[in-house]
This record gives structure tokens, sequence and C-alpha cells, in this order.
């Protein structure tokens, strides 16, 4: 369960909006604008904070850190997310911060997935083209919340935006809209189970940057050694051959 936000503070939300070409998005921009014109939702177009992909580890870490719910916002591209997305993912959610011993900085908290996809519902089907509902894509998104013991909510997902009518989009907006402003009182909340508990072992942590430069030392060692002694081999053969 999300920790309780204090009484008369209303819960703190952070949308992670990521869409590498927002003219050409005809439901993505409607959400990010309608949560930009919300109270109290913390609105972050990647792709505009960071054009060069230099993340601002500590800023996004800090802004995670105050908000009570975590909103991805973006398309699916290519069963997954767009890559400033995911870089956001590998350097923000961090060994130590976000998960593993002492990674408890997003424990408690919750993770909504808000997506949308070109094709059409029916095409994420056994007998269509994507060959798989689209549940089958989920379990990475539902792991990285669980592995940060954030608990992951029912996803809102908006099928083949590319064809969808205007009032569609409209009126799925008014639900996105409806949510951010309600949360954390949706009806299904009680219903939710809470997060489990997923315990990393200190063996299998990512090697650190000083790992790294240990190793490339000792490589280094070892190739000189080895240079060295070919080096002197062909000298001492032909001493041995001139004594002969």
């Amino acid at each position: 369960m999300p920790t309780p936000t204090p009484i008369g503070n209303p819960p703190r939300i952070y949308v992670i909006a990521a869409h590498p070409h927002w003219r050409d998005s005809r439901v993505n921009r409607q959400l990010m604008q309608a949560a930009q014109a919300l109270p109290d939702v913390d609105v972050n177009d990647l792709y505009s904070s960071y054009p060069d992909y230099a993340i601002d580890i500590e800023a996004e870490q800090a802004r995670v850190a105050q908000a009570d719910l975590l909103v991805l916002l973006h398309p699916i591209q290519w069963y997954s997310m767009p890559p400033l997305q995911k870089l956001w993912l590998d350097e923000v959610l961090a060994w130590g911060w976000a998960y593993g011993p002492g990674g408890s900085a997003l424990r408690g908290k919750d993770c909504w997935l808000v997506a949308t996809t070109g094709g059409a519902e029916s095409s994420y089907h056994p007998q269509s083209y994507n060959r798989y509902f689209f549940d089958a894509f989920l379990p990475p998104y539902e792991q990285t919340a669980a592995l940060c013991g954030m608990r992951f909510l029912p996803p809102l997902l908006f099928h083949g935006a590319r064809s969808a009518a205007h009032e569609d989009v409209v009126a799925h907006t008014e639900v996105f809209k409806e949510r951010l402003a309600s949360y954390p009182n949706w009806p299904e909340m009680d219903e939710i189970d809470a997060c489990p508990t997923c315990v990393v072992p200190e063996a299998d942590r990512p090697a650190e940057v000083d790992d790294f430069a240990k190793v490339g030392a000792a490589a280094l060692q070892s190739a000189v050694k080895d240079a060295l002694a070919r080096a002197s081999f062909p000298s001492s053969n032909k001493n041995n051959a001139g004594a002969a």
C-alpha cells in the first residue's frame, strides 16, 4: 500500500511522458496536456528535458522520491517503451537506491502504465499479426515495479491510436484526468494485491566502476607481461644458438 498522505496534503503524482515525436501524437500529447493542467501533478516531458539523453539522475530521483504515484505515459514501440524512457529506468532506478540492499526509495509507492498502441486491440490476439494478447507484454513493467517495492496498478490502455475517432480520444483523455484527480480513491484499490517482496542477493549486484577499473588494470598488466615475455624469447634463442 502507498504511504498514507498526511491530512490536508494531496497525493503527489509524477507523470513521466515519453514520446519521440510529439507532433505526430494523436493521443499521448492530449494526455500529457491534460496532466499538465491539473494541480499537484508534476509532469516531465522526457524528450524535451533531455534531448541529448543526458539524464540528470539526482534531479529525477528527487522528483520520484517525492511522489506517491509514478505514471509512465508513452506509446508502445516494438512491444515496449521508447528508448529514452528505457534509459531513464536504467539510470534513475539505481542499485542501492531503488532496489537491492538499502534500495527502498520507491517502496510503498504506486506505478501506473498509461500507454497507447498503433494497432487495434483485435491485433493483440493469437490469431492476429501481434500473436499475443497485450497482457503478454506487461511482465517487464510489472516486475520492474515489484523489484522496486511498488504496487503495479491496472494499466490504462488506448488501442488503435492512429485511426481512433476524435470523440474516443476526448473520452479517453477525460478518463485519464478523472483518474489522476481522484487518486488514490479508485474503486478497485482495495482489490489490488500488495507488492511482492523481491530480495536481490548482494552477489547479483551490478559491477561498480571501481570493479571495472580493477579488471582493466589486471588485463593490462597481464598483456604487458606477455609482451615482455615474447620480446625476450627470440633474444634468448639467438644467444643459445651462438653458444652451440
